[in-house]
């Protein structure tokens, strides 16, 4: 395929582009195979730099009330960063190249096309981000244990199409087991390590199990899970739906653990199910949030009201209040928990990672939060490419289509409200990894899995997001000058009052920041140079105690000296 067959109008004079916060501007427009340019000759003019693949929606409005288009009319873009933009265009024969031209460019089907294939950086790759966060160095200290290994077991993904190549494992259990393992699970996601506790408990995840109506059992399974806790220890299993639904789920083959089989687990439901279950309701619910926070014309009663009749906070909240659970029994009770709903794929990913933000102090830097993501959603199988292809704006959406990754960065959004010294990294930060997980010139997000990854030879023709943020540059304008290193747990409040809404995210478009930016940026200028001033204050201290001791050095050597010599005298 060519990407001129798709364009029908490359380049267009006239138009004017309408966008929040600025004056409507006047200039050329152009198409190419992955961008949409729009740029005046006028200087301090803002122009549009937009990828196809950034759009949700395409609307084409005519002008007037004649349905023939005779007038040309407005393009409405609703975008994947919740921006809104028009583009007038008066020629009616344009207009529809147009809206025809970027309706075929943003619903490219085949990922080789997308523009991290074709985006060559202007930078030196300093350290590539594919290869930083390998099992094998994430797990290095626990490897040398006699408790776990490294499984190949899944080399060629045929035990489990959504899991990675390589994964951890107890060293007690055979590859044979795994592979029993994985077919009594669904979708092959048999029980692996997630996360291991300073206190030596763990977290796993898995998908459910599938008893095909009659209770059957997997010894296998079983036997797994039963050697991580040893013959003395009690774990948790933590199903992240409800009795109901996971017996609607049992009358299709699948269910949760029998409780004569696993005695040492003790089971708890909590209901995530709209998450776990890919209903389309999550998705729904973030549409409506985000018409409410586009209602500029509201009272205020009634836009909290909109807000609230949304449940999305309602979402933030559940999530919080599963993964607080799982991270007291880990930490206060000291016992390991399996998490799992359905799949294996949405709630599941939300609550390990929520619960690690918690606990481990290392996922709250930049490195730990990308080595988080990597392990708990990229090589967890979360599938990016399927759950992100439309967004709130799109009317083509479906139920496997919904913002499960947003709704973890919105979880770490109120963590850090509620915490904002311990995170290393600012806010901007979540903000950049809700966009390039929606559209990017990076490959990091792209596909469902890693091997989806690994046939689109990803690591080999794209670049890495990691890659470019942990450049020098790039880095330093991600840090939180608040930042003082907490290496206890942090434990949120999950009280409707202590929860806000992501203001900074969700109404940059209908709210001007520029004001809390301004502001928040001279609070960062004087937390720095008091900190400069800290660190001078600190070092002339240290020269003065210096001064001070080769001072009493010298008084001690004169005194040994008038002693010595009253001595000779006598």
């Amino acid at each position: 395929m060519e990407f001129t067959e798709l364009i029908a109008t490359p380049k267009l004079d006239g138009v004017i582009l309408h966008s929040s916060f600025y004056e409507p501007v006047d200039g050329t427009l152009c198409i190419s195979g992955h961008h949409l340019l729009l740029s005046s000759r006028k200087e301090d003019v803002q122009e549009l730099w937009l990828l196809h693949q950034s759009i949700d929606l395409v609307e084409k409005k005519p002008n007037g009330t004649n349905s023939n288009y005779q007038n040309g009319g407005t393009i409405i873009l609703k975008c994947k960063d919740l921006r809104i933009l028009h583009l007038d265009i008066a020629n009616t024969e344009e207009f529809l190249n147009v809206y025809a031209s970027i309706e075929r460019l943003s619903n490219l089907d085949n990922s080789i096309y997308l523009y991290p294939f074709f985006y060559r950086p202007n930078y030196n790759i300093l350290e590539d981000g594919y290869t930083l966060f390998k099992p094998e160095i994430e797990f290095a200290k626990l490897l040398t244990s006699d408790e776990w290994r490294l499984s190949h077991v899944n080399k060629n993904y045929s035990v489990c199409a959504s899991y990675p190549s390589t994964l951890v494992v107890p060293k007690q259990i055979d590859d044979e087991t795994l592979t029993a393992s994985a077919n009594f699970r669904e979708g092959g996601r048999f029980p692996v390590l997630s996360y291991r506790h300073e206190n030596g408990a763990v977290l796993l995840r898995s998908s459910q199990p599938l008893l095909n109506n009659s209770n059957r059992r997997c010894r296998a399974d079983e036997k797994l899970l039963n050697t991580i806790l040893g013959s003395t220890k009690k774990g948790y299993i933590i199903d992240t739906r409800s009795p109901g639904y996971a017996n609607h789920c049992k009358s299709k083959g699948g269910g949760t653990e029998p409780d004569g089989y696993y005695p040492q687990w003790r089971k708890s439901h909590k209901n995530l199910d709209k998450i776990a279950n890919c209903t389309g309701a999550l998705l729904d619910s973030f549409s409506k949030l985000i018409d409410a926070c586009n209602d500029v014309n509201s009272s205020a009663d009634k836009w909290l009201s909109r807000i609230e009749s949304s449940n999305w906070l309602t979402y933030v909240t559940n999530a919080l209040n599963v993964s607080c659970l799982v991270a007291q029994c880990l930490d206060q009770e000291g016992a390991s928990v399996l998490v799992h709903g359905t799949y294996g794929l949405d709630s599941t990913l939300l609550v390990t990672s929520v619960a690690q933000v918690i606990l481990n102090p290392d996922c709250r830097t930049v490195r730990g939060l990308q080595a988080l993501i990597e392990r708990e959603w990229l090589q967890a199988g979360h599938p990016f490419q399927t759950r992100h292809a439309k967004f709130c704006y799109s009317t083509a959406r479906n139920k496997n289509q919904q913002p499960t990754f947003l709704l973890f960065l919105d979880c770490m959004y109120q963590l850090y409200y509620q915490f904002p010294c311990s995170f290393e990294f600012t806010t901007q930060m979540l903000i950049l990894l809700f966009e390039h997980s929606y559209f990017s010139q990076f490959g990091t997000f792209l596909g469902n899995c890693e091997a989806d990854r690994e046939k689109l030879e990803v690591p080999k023709k794209t670049t890495s997001l990691w890659s470019y943020l942990n450049r020098p540059d790039v880095l330093t304008s991600l840090l939180n000058p608040l930042y003082e290193p907490n290496k206890t747990a942090i434990w949120p409040s999950v009280a409707p009052v202590s929860l806000m809404l992501w203001n900074e995210l969700y109404l940059r478009w209908t709210v001007e920041q520029t004001q809390q930016k301004k502001a928040m940026n001279k609070i960062y200028a004087l937390i720095q140079n008091d900190k400069n001033a800290r660190s001078q204050v600190i070092k002339l201290r240290k020269q003065l105690m210096d001064l001070q001791k080769e001072y009493d050095t010298i008084i001690n050597i004169e005194e040994a000296i008038e002693d010595d010599g009253e001595t000779c005298t006598t």
